[in-house]
């Protein structure tokens, strides 16, 4: 039995993350931040205000499955942000890495 790696490498995620952040001034381009700089564009951004608080959801149909942990890493970085959920659907197949 072979014992190299397995890797998300090539597979995509159906995935949306939802965000409870403080409501500030500058919230939302920061939250677009860890797509733009992964030449990412979310398929859906909707921000809803309660109060003092922001509900925020992001999707994307087809985000590269090695990038979701990346991003849901740094939204949960971005200053006022309390929560951070995910839901996602790994689409294709895994493969072993080449040596």
């Amino acid at each position: 039995m072979s014992q190299e790696p397995w890797t998300l490498t090539g597979l995509h995620a159906s995935v949306r993350f939802t965000l409870l952040a403080d409501a500030a001034p500058g919230l939302l381009p920061r939250l677009l931040q860890p797509f733009a700089k992964r030449d990412l564009t979310p398929d859906l951004f909707e921000a809803t205000r309660d109060g003092e608080d922001v509900r925020v959801q992001i999707s994307m149909a087809a985000m590269p499955a090695e990038m979701v942990h990346l991003v849901e890493g740094n939204l949960a970085q971005v200053v006022g942000v309390r929560q951070v959920t995910r839901r996602q659907e790994i689409t294709g197949m895994a493969r072993r890495r080449a040596a």
